[in-house]
């Protein structure tokens, strides 16, 4: 006689790996400080360039990045896990941070799901304005959410899903990506990613790189998609995040009460949990509960008012009732004129002048 014997193999959970402290991206005087050569007589600080230049020359005189971030080996833990501060190192982010572990900022990227404690700044504590830059260079504006970042000065050496794979494989390593668009012989690429903080975090960490043909890249945000659909979804997903924080913030209590009451409304019971119970035929049906059907008081019939009769209207015979009432309790009795018994003049042919006589007859 033999028995089965079955046996369950329990996978052990992996060890979460615990951030070591960061390290030290560059040493002091490893990175050459160039300035930018004048091309005009006056230096615009809001623009970072000379002003009366060309701006083909503003992108020509760009010179290759000297460093560029890697996560695998320059993540780590800084001073702000212990204050808390939740803001990322700009530097690091360029991968030229001097500081590494006694670095103020955070030196990972940004987390989506946790939210900054100012909407107005950037995920590097740098204020937003409230339009975009000529170029759409800068930190951006705060009055729009802008996932989307601008590629251009590509080099493309095949055709457009191998320059997509490349793209895609150079910036899926800020955050994860919701989709990318490359139009093909323009070298120009649109990422957007799915959180705000990955856009910003990979504008400031591949401006001025290349990708794999020794290219400068031209990295600034996008303006807005003239696409009807994707605006669309867009303003559906926006609701979606405006909803989710207004649940967040509301007492659970108050979410249940509310949910409650409209139960109620509708005729449906509920479990201890807050869920609808579903009967148990409509279970094995499959038909959704048949909702209980509200008491509902017929319309109010509206009062009909009396027809007139003959050539006495109906307040005239009301008025004439009443009178005979006080009079019969005064002891005085008045003969109610019935105008059905008063025969009806007769009709007259003609004009009716053979009735008239003069006084004086011939």
């Amino acid at each position: 006689m033999s028995t089965d014997e079955t046996t369950t193999v329990v996978a052990k959970p992996k060890p979460v790996k615990k951030l070591k402290p960061a390290r030290k991206q560059v040493k002091a005087g490893d990175v050459e400080r160039k300035e930018t050569p004048q091309t005009g007589k006056e230096y615009n600080i809001w623009y970072n360039k000379w002003a009366g230049g060309d701006r083909e020359d503003n992108y020509s005189n760009k010179v290759k990045s000297q460093t560029r971030c890697n996560i695998k080996k320059d993540s780590g833990l800084t001073r702000a896990n212990t204050t808390g501060i939740r803001y990322c190192c700009l530097f690091y982010a360029r991968g030229c941070c001097p500081y590494g572990w006694e670095c103020d900022y955070l030196h990972t990227l940004p987390d989506p799901d946790n939210a900054l404690p100012d909407s107005s700044k950037d995920c590097f504590a740098r204020d937003k304005f409230s339009d975009y830059r000529d170029d759409m260079g800068g930190v951006g504006s705060f009055n729009r959410q802008n996932r989307t970042l601008y590629v251009g000065r590509i080099k493309e050496t095949g055709p457009g899903p191998e320059t997509e794979e490349i793209v895609t494989r150079h910036f899926k390593e800020w955050g994860e990506i919701e989709r990318i668009r490359v139009l093909q012989y323009r070298s120009v690429a649109f990422v957007t990613y799915v959180s705000e903080f990955g856009a910003q975090f990979a504008k400031e960490a591949m401006a001025c790189q290349s990708l794999d043909n020794d290219e400068i890249l031209n990295v600034r945000w996008a303006t807005e998609d003239p696409n009807p659909v994707q605006k669309v979804a867009e303003k559906r997903r926006l609701e979606e995040i405006g909803q989710e924080a207004i649940k967040a913030r509301m007492d659970p209590r108050i979410v249940d009460a509310m949910r409650a009451v409209r139960a109620l409304e509708d005729g449906d019971m509920l479990d201890d949990e807050g869920e609808v119970v579903e009967d148990s035929e409509s279970r094995e049906t499959g038909d959704p509960e048949p909702k209980r059907r509200r008491i509902e008081l017929p319309p109010p019939q509206e009062a009909t008012p009396p027809q007139p009769l003959g050539l006495l209207s109906a307040d005239t015979m009301e008025g004439l009732k009443y009178f005979a009432e006080i009079r019969k309790r005064n002891g005085v009795s008045l003969a109610v004129i019935n105008p059905k018994t008063i025969p009806p003049k007769p009709l007259t042919s003609g004009l009716g002048v053979a009735d008239y006589g003069s006084d004086e007859e011939d």
